[in-house]
């Protein structure tokens, strides 16, 4: 089963999810994402890309709770970049939960289709996705690199690795602490829907991609930076 990326859907991605299960997903994704050092994956990506003396426009598509932005945040107080940071999803539960938990006015939240960005923001540096293109199929992997290509954007992604060892033992730690469903659902079936280092440079060519960057990161990521192309 490890061959092949899942197409089993996860729960979180139902339409209608009661918002209290919903909560207490995104809280324990969050301990979980921290502690297993996957947010350190995006600083690290970030600070390649970033220089000093610029200012950005990071968008972080599929948000969930804000977590990503506001981990993004705290670690640029110390990083120096000058960002302007975005969020946006589909799921409205989602974009009032990340209101509540960043409570800061120096994020903006946005509830919509990632691919209706540029309605409302004229310009973007950096679409930034942590944990939000395993939800995806192929083609609509192909499309979003395709549309950071269009609109000239940097798109940094960070994401699963589909491995045995990493399946087996999130199985094993959310059967044990986990008091969500959603969590216990999901986040096995995320590994499973995770990918190959050649699974992305067969995504990267199939979409035009030129100027990118697949690394093996830990623990069982991917760190993927599309530059966009050179006229």
């Amino acid at each position: 089963m490890f061959r092949h990326r899942s197409l089993q859907k996860e729960l979180l991605d139902a339409e209608e999810i009661p918002a209290a299960d919903l909560f207490q997903n995104l809280r324990e994704l969050d301990f979980i994402n921290h502690w297993l050092g996957g947010y350190d994956i995006s600083f690290a990506a970030l600070k390649r890309v970033l220089q000093k003396g610029r200012r950005y426009v990071l968008v972080d598509i599929g948000c969930g709770g804000g977590d990503t932005l506001k981990r993004i945040a705290n670690w640029n107080k110390k990083a120096g970049f000058e960002l302007n940071l975005y969020g946006i999803d589909l799921k409205s539960d989602c974009i009032a939960y990340a209101g509540q938990n960043l409570n800061r006015s120096d994020v903006t939240l946005i509830c919509d289709d990632y691919r209706n960005t540029y309605q409302h923001l004229p310009q973007v540096d950096i679409i930034h996705a942590c944990l939000f293109c395993h939800h995806l199929n192929n083609p609509e992997l192909i499309e979003l690199v395709r549309f950071a290509l269009q609109h000239r954007a940097v798109l940094v992604i960070n994401d699963l690795e589909r491995n045995a060892v990493a399946h087996y033992s999130i199985k094993f730690l959310t059967r044990l602490f986990s008091k969500s469903y959603l969590v216990k659902n999901d986040a096995p079936l995320s590994v499973l829907r995770g990918f190959k280092k050649s699974e992305w440079l067969a995504i990267l060519h199939a979409a035009g991609a030129k100027r990118f960057s697949v690394r093996n990161k830990w623990a069982f990521r991917h760190e993927v930076i599309v530059y966009g192309n050179a006229d």
